[in-house]
């Protein structure tokens, strides 16, 4: 029997679970640093799901012929690390954390010293709509391999992109740094527009040097995302600095993004205004009731 083990309960981990029971695998055990917390995400999806929360890292990976690492994006490393006592020979590390290529490498190299098979993974799409059919990217020396078996897994759009890992996260995290910039620059500049009554002048003006589209529609899903996922964006974004840095070139735009992406995790009570306009004004009202004294 086909046994997963998945590392980070949170999104990811949680649609890896429910898609894996459709493929007809049914041994899944977790674990998740979250765990601690009875009332955290990790131990609600757990309980939900009914998977095993294990007692460590280690014992959550022994026997398992498949570990997920859907961690947050700057524990890449040391989720890897975390698991090596346990981890079988031969087993399968797919790596799906939207980390530098640098910090891929380095967890690629402790894996394959344990005598695991490490295979760089990264999602080029969000995985809510597509679930396990979204694109993704694999690297490493082991990923042609594990392409040939991910249908095994409800995988159903795997690339492999090189037999070197690196590739595929440096393809993911330059796409964050238009992506998360695209969505910081929309928030930054509809909050100052609405301030100064030009919002519709400026959403008019989109289409004269962009792509023909409904822009506002287009601002208020890229700035639900930031007010729902900035706190974990801002995370990928630390690792889409650490990219930049790594290729020699100083992250000025990645680091600005990092900052507004933790900054709109502020208010995510703004999304239940459901509007653009009507988020962006929940959040300068927010503003406001911070700066009136009491």
């Amino acid at each position: 029997m086909t046994r997963v083990a998945l590392l980070g309960l949170g999104e990811a981990g949680r649609t890896f679970a429910e898609d894996l029971r459709v493929a007809g695998i049914r041994d899944l055990s977790s674990w998740d640093v979250a765990f601690a917390d009875p009332d955290s995400r990790a131990s609600r999806n757990a309980a939900e799901l009914g998977i095993a929360r294990a007692g460590s890292a280690p014992a959550s990976v022994a026997g398992a012929d498949l570990v997920v690492s859907a961690v947050t994006a700057g524990q890449c490393l040391a989720a890897a690390e975390s698991v090596l006592p346990g981890l079988a020979p031969g087993a399968w590390f797919f790596d799906l954390n939207s980390s530098s290529p640098g910090h891929k490498q380095a967890a690629a190299a402790v894996v394959d010293a344990a005598g695991g098979r490490y295979v760089e993974a990264a999602l080029m799409s969000p995985i809510g709509p597509q679930r396990l059919a979204s694109p993704f990217l694999l690297g490493g020396p082991h990923a042609a391999v594990f392409a040939d078996q991910a249908a095994t897994y409800g995988i159903g759009d795997a690339t492999v992109v090189s037999d070197d890992v690196g590739r595929a996260a440096a393809t993911k995290l330059c796409r964050s740094v238009v992506v998360k910039g695209l969505e910081s620059l929309l928030t930054e500049s509809l909050l100052t527009a609405r301030r100064f009554g030009v919002e519709r002048d400026v959403l008019d003006s989109l289409p004269n040097i962009l792509p023909p589209a409904d822009w506002e529609a287009v601002a208020g899903y890229f700035i639900s995302r930031s007010l729902q996922h900035g706190k974990r964006r801002s995370e990928e974004m630390e690792e889409a600095a650490a990219t930049v840095a790594e290729a020699g070139i100083d992250p000025w735009m990645s680091a600005a993004t990092v900052e507004r992406q933790r900054w709109a995790a502020q208010f995510p009570e703004a999304l239940e205004a459901g509007s653009t306009i009507g988020m962006v004004d929940a959040v300068l009202r927010a503003l406001d009731d911070e700066e009136t004294p009491a």
